[in-house]
């Protein structure tokens, strides 16, 4: 039995799974916040959940999401903006 520790895409995953209310396997690269069914509250409220799962700050303005630095428009998107945060708070 594994006990390895989650990868950063996989903690992703399951918090924007468990905000979408779907499998994990569900959730696809490409897949857009509003094709999983995320509307911009559960956006929100998943950022503050990855902000948190991570201890990174997010650049982004849920009032002007597209003035934020922060690319929201996939899944695999979003997964490179954090992993990108998290490597650059070393």
């Amino acid at each position: 039995m594994s006990t390895s520790t989650p990868s950063i895409r996989e903690r992703i995953v399951a918090i924007i799974a468990e905000q979408a209310m779907l499998d994990p396997a569900q959730i696809t690269p490409d897949a857009s916040p509003a094709e999983l069914g995320i509307d911009s509250l559960g956006l929100v409220e998943s950022i503050f959940a990855i902000e948190e799962a991570f201890d990174i700050t997010i650049p982004f303005n849920a009032n002007e999401p597209e003035k934020s630095d922060f690319d929201i428009s996939s899944m695999g998107a979003i997964i490179a903006a954090v992993e990108r945060l998290i490597a650059e708070r070393g």
